[in-house]
């Protein structure tokens, strides 16, 4: 493919694919179901996590699935237009954009981390499910979204190194985007002011 052809090629399907993440899945579950906007309240991120604490499973799932799957549509092009990993590498960063900073909701995204399990599950499908099993055992053993979080962000390029090597400078991008969108947590965590799931759950049952 020349390489006019190929950037032309990539460039439309990265566009396609930022409109698509800039679909934030926890707003719009959140309007499907008539509820208050999730990022006015909790810890103010649209994400399933913020979802959980502040609606329960059932909603928390639908963001998720939501996040997750909208990587498909472009990624799914991507792939099937035989695009060398690095571009499509660059289309899966175009949804990590739109998720954290999408234009029509002034700029106000999520960490991301549900988009980048959908990006990693089309292009990795191994280091997305390991990762994912990653969050799961430590959100359950911890009991913080956060740090769950962070830990399968650094995970992932690690396990690329060894399920994935053509992706492994891709999902080192994707990691860095997540864990700076996790500085805030961060800093709370190292406060010691992070809320846990549990804490969250309370918190919600009260209201």
């Amino acid at each position: 493919m020349p390489f006019f052809t190929l950037a032309t090629h990539v460039a439309l399907l990265t566009l396609m694919a930022y409109l698509c993440g800039a679909c934030l899945g926890a707003v719009w579950v959140c309007r499907w179901r008539g509820l208050p906007d999730p990022r006015l309240r909790g810890s103010f991120n649209p994400g399933f996590s913020n979802v959980l604490r502040l609606y329960g499973k059932r909603l928390a799932l639908a963001t998720l699935l939501f996040d997750a799957g909208k990587a498909a549509p472009a990624l799914w092009l991507a792939k099937g237009s035989g695009l060398p990993a690095w571009a499509q590498g660059v289309v899966g960063l175009g949804v990590l954009l739109g998720h954290s900073y999408p234009v029509w909701h002034r700029w106000r995204g999520g960490k991301a981390v549900a988009s980048a399990f959908g990006v990693l599950l089309m292009l990795t499908p191994k280091v997305a499910l390991l990762c994912a099993a990653c969050w799961a055992l430590l959100a359950w053993r911890v009991r913080t979204a956060a740090i769950a979080s962070l830990a399968s962000a650094l995970l992932a390029p690690l396990a690329s190194v060894w399920l994935a090597r053509d992706y492994v400078w891709v999902v080192i991008a994707f990691a860095l985007l997540v864990v700076l969108r996790h500085v805030w947590n961060i800093q709370r965590l190292g406060r010691g002011e992070e809320l846990s799931l549990e804490e969250a759950e309370f918190t919600r049952r009260e209201e």
